[in-house]
């Protein structure tokens, strides 16, 4: 996990929540207005999102999400099903931002996705990290083999 701490735009922040939780079932309306927001009840172990707003409406509930129309967003605090993304977007100013808390390497690539932060930075971000543990080994194992020639195969 990262920690991460970034002014950014509440599209883009909304962009990441549907990215991360309901990209595959969210009709294409909700998906085009950018007062729809996911929500999600915080069951044990099923991660939560929760959007505090002026003026807030329940739209339909799809799988575990429920889709709302909310206006004048003051904050919103999404928790990944595994617990390892813990991230706040609290207002500035208008629709702009702070977005802080802890990523998980997936995250650090929807939060890509959504252009809150650019590849590199999540390269970069992911350099930095000490022990990265499996993931970075597994990387580098997958380098290494594409990188050497087969033993067993004969040259010529």
């Amino acid at each position: 996990m990262v920690e991460i701490d970034v002014t950014c735009n509440l599209e883009g922040f909304r962009r990441f929540l549907i990215n991360s939780t309901c990209r595959s079932f969210i009709p294409e309306s909700y998906l085009r207005d950018p007062e729809v927001f996911p929500e999600k009840q915080g069951d044990q172990g099923q991660g939560s999102i929760y959007v505090e707003a002026v003026d807030k409406v329940d739209l339909k509930k799809i799988r575990d999400i429920t889709f709302i129309n909310a206006r004048d967003v003051l904050g919103i605090i999404y928790t990944s099903k595994t617990g390892n993304t813990k991230l706040k977007w609290r207002e500035l100013r208008g629709r702009i931002g702070r977005m802080s808390g802890e990523a998980s390497a997936n995250s650090l690539v929807n939060l890509s996705m959504a252009r809150i932060i650019s590849p590199e930075d999540v390269e970069a971000i992911m350099a930095n990290q000490p022990g990265q543990g499996e993931e970075q080994q597994l990387g580098e194992q997958v380098q290494g083999e594409q990188a050497q020639p087969q033993q067993d195969v004969p040259q010529e």
